[in-house]
């Protein structure tokens, strides 16, 4: 009888051998910048003049009309652009599962490219076609569904549904991946199954396949809302967060605060704290519904 191997983590050296360098590089580049973005947040000045400043950072927020500008925007990215895409990716994902479908490769190839694209490309081709007499306007009119050109950019309402359609259109393919490869891990036997006992398309989708993606919903809602509260580049790039700040996000604004304002470090460690508490506490709410629906 052969003498079992021992595993435990402690005798196990070769293992830890291979997992150290990740656990190196991880706390040296994750955990150890956290850890000094965080005392910097309680510092004022720029570069190596940083002096104690306690809570003045964080009283500062307030009372700041940019920030909270800032704040209001993002949260009305997170709260109308998120379900919309996730619904999106979710009804795009099961018309392109149908067996049926010709040319299936081709229509995933197409959704999923926006999110490989290159930003400035597409950012460039945005302010084009939603120009004031831009492609978008001109068939709007001819369509006769406006009656004049909309000024997207320059607009403070039309600027933010710009910035909802471009992150949409961009990110709704990459989440479109996951929910297909999870439609395609369900056995076609459940469905069949369904279908003997006179269940439609909906009433399939609702109880067969919205339930067995529940964790990829949840992995996609909670990533999707972290990269929306870290969102910086399509307005950066699209509106430059105008006009008058109607479109600027917490993380345009870190960017103002370092590199076109006064390269106050401690403040923009502050604004950024506010970034990490709201994903922190959006994920463990989203965690803990997602729990009890089990």
């Amino acid at each position: 009888m052969t003498k079992k191997k021992d595993m435990s983590p402690k005798l196990n050296r070769t293992g830890w051998i291979f997992v150290l360098p990740s656990i190196i590089l991880i706390v040296a580049f994750v955990f150890y910048p956290m850890v000094q973005a965080l005392i910097t947040s309680f510092q004022s000045g720029a570069g190596n003049n940083l002096s104690f400043s306690g809570l003045s950072n964080y009283k500062r927020l307030l009372t700041d009309t940019t920030f909270r500008k800032a704040l209001s925007n993002t949260v009305l990215y997170l709260v109308v652009q998120v379900p919309i895409m996730i619904l999106l990716a979710l009804a795009i994902s099961s018309m392109l599962n149908n067996k049926r479908l010709k040319f299936k490769g081709l229509f995933r190839t197409a959704i999923f490219l926006p999110c490989v694209t290159s930003l400035v490309a597409y950012s460039i081709v945005f302010k084009s076609l939603f120009a004031t007499d831009g492609f978008v306007n001109a068939m709007l009119v001819k369509l006769n569904i406006i009656a004049e050109p909309i000024s997207w950019i320059t607009d403070p309402v039309w600027a933010k549904v710009l910035i909802i359609v471009a992150i949409t259109w961009r990110w709704t393919g990459y989440n479109m991946v996951f929910y297909l490869s999870g439609l395609q891990g369900i056995d076609d036997s459940i469905y069949e199954a369904a279908e003997i006992d006179g269940a439609g398309a909906f009433q399939k989708f609702k109880s067969i396949t919205l339930p067995m993606l529940k964790p990829i919903i949840l992995f996609t809602t909670i990533n999707s809302t972290i990269g929306t509260l870290q969102l910086f580049d399509e307005p950066m790039n699209i509106t430059q967060g105008g006009p008058a700040n109607a479109t600027i996000t917490i993380s345009q604004y870190i960017y103002n605060i370092l590199f076109k304002y006064s390269s106050d470090f401690g403040y923009a460690a502050a604004v950024s704290y506010v970034v990490v508490i709201m994903i922190v506490v959006l994920s463990f709410i989203q965690l803990k519904v997602g729990d009890k629906n089990e």
